[in-house]
């Protein structure tokens, strides 16, 4: 993409609503525009991390075999007051009546609608063990609305739900989401701590919340710190072994890490006193085992190897897609902008020719463009008739990972120089080597790349 062509409604001046650093950043890159309250415009920079990140949970989701739909974003209550939990879930529910007086709600969540299509269509223990996901849009209706998509109203969710026949076999698709979750979150330059929490209005015994650590959290969280030196890595896992999947839930949740709400002082002062931490931490996902609290009432009922009809166990399992950009951004910034980590990152580099209209350093930069590209990369060529110093605030607002920078001078003597936005540190070299060099980063980090 070349910038001459592309919107990119940059902001100088912070918007006096914005609060935290990323509504701060994401309205000055142009990333959102505030429609209503809680509620945005994704603009074409937002848009395009937000698919990113959704691309990155389908892959995860998939690759342990779990199956994607579409659910509406209307429901009818008749749903949710077969499950009880209509007039239950509160005002953050926006309840609506169609013209032919039908009550109908903006889906919170799908626990209901998910029920139905499977007792509808799965009768036998034969179909089982299932697991459905989307990502869809949902609706909570905030009282008070902040932080842009951090607490927005409408926000992208991927919620998933499993189907099993045995408690031991939900279990075993709870502990298989965590796995999944950890994979997806570091694939996004994340580390997601997952804690002990309370279940809401969802509902169930067993549930973890995803935190990533950041100053404006919104949830106190108490933790040993020796938790923070895990990592999940390139480590292959099969999922379908129970015995493997208990094993990272044991790895990762063993040593003590809960929210203000399920904190237990006595438990906590159990850790040595160096590594006890407490902090602030941001929600980016959960996962909940709850048995037979919406099978039961909705009658999503199999038939058992015996001929007997038993109810499904069933668990919920979400991760907050929109809430991630802001997430990412709290914990991946500096004084000049965002920080993107590579797998998450609009354009994969940024491309800066400091004297547009010279016929060299045109020529380079279009060179580089149409390398890049043909690697399967996506540069952002800055080919405007701006000053350097224009260009370089801008690429550093918006956090592409890498910039290249294209100048008379360095032409002179064959390089380019090839700036790390994280550390600052830059190098000069040949134009085919920097474009070499980006390759190599992005071929570790992408699939297929």
């Amino acid at each position: 993409m070349r910038l001459s062509r592309y919107f990119l409604p940059v902001l100088k001046e912070t918007p006096s609503e914005a609060q935290i650093v990323s509504h701060r950043y994401m309205l000055r890159a142009g990333m959102i525009k505030q429609a209503s309250a809680g509620i945005y415009s994704w603009l074409p920079l937002g848009f395009k991390v937000l698919r990113k990140i959704e691309e990155i949970v389908h892959q995860e989701q998939q690759r342990v075999g779990h199956i994607p739909l579409l659910m509406p974003t209307l429901q009818s209550a008749d749903l949710w007051r077969e499950s009880g939990r209509y007039d239950d879930y509160g005002e953050e529910m926006l309840r609506i009546t169609d013209r032919h007086g039908r009550d109908m709600l903006y889906g919170p969540t799908n626990e209901e609608l998910i029920t139905d299509i499977f007792r509808s269509h799965v009768g036998s223990y034969k179909d089982l063990p299932l697991t459905l996901y989307h990502i869809q849009w949902k609706f909570r209706d905030e009282i008070r609305p902040r932080f842009g998509v951090m607490r927005g109203r409408e926000f992208l969710m991927k919620d998933g739900y499993n189907f099993d026949l045995t408690k031991e076999d939900a279990l075993h698709a709870y502990n298989r989401h965590l796995v999944s979750y950890l994979r997806t979150y570091e694939r996004m330059g994340l580390q997601a701590i997952p804690m002990r929490a309370d279940s809401g209005p969802i509902g169930g015994d067993d549930t973890h919340e995803f935190l990533v650590l950041a100053d404006t959290g919104e949830s106190e969280v108490f933790y040993d710190s020796q938790i923070t030196d895990l990592k999940f890595g390139d480590r292959e896992i099969d999922y379908d072994s129970h015995a493997e999947c208990q094993a990272v839930l044991e790895e990762f949740t063993s040593r003590y890490a809960r929210t203000d709400e399920t904190h237990d002082e006595a438990l906590f002062n159990q850790i040595p006193e160096e590594r006890r931490r407490t902090a602030r931490g941001i929600e980016v996902g959960q996962i909940f085992y709850f048995g037979t609290k919406y099978s039961e009432p909705m009658g999503a009922t199999v038939q058992d190897s015996d001929g007997n009809k038993v109810p499904v166990h069933m668990g919920s399992h979400g991760i907050g897609v929109s809430r991630l950009l802001g997430a990412i951004i709290e914990a991946s910034h500096d004084d000049k902008g965002i920080i993107w980590p590579e797998g998450v990152t609009p354009f994969h580099a940024g491309i800066v020719n400091l004297k547009q209209g010279d016929a060299e350093a045109d020529g380079a930069c279009e060179a580089l463009y149409k390398s890049l590209t043909a690697l399967g990369l996506e540069p952002l060529y800055d080919d405007r008739n701006e000053r350097a110093g224009g260009k370089f605030a801008t690429m550093d607002l918006i956090g592409l990972p890498w910039r290249i920078t294209v100048g008379p001078r360095g032409l002179k003597n064959g390089v380019v120089e090839l700036t790390s936005r994280r550390t600052g540190e830059s190098e000069e070299l040949p134009p085919e080597q920097a474009v070499e060099r980006i390759a190599a980063i992005y071929n570790k980090v992408l699939p297929g790349a």
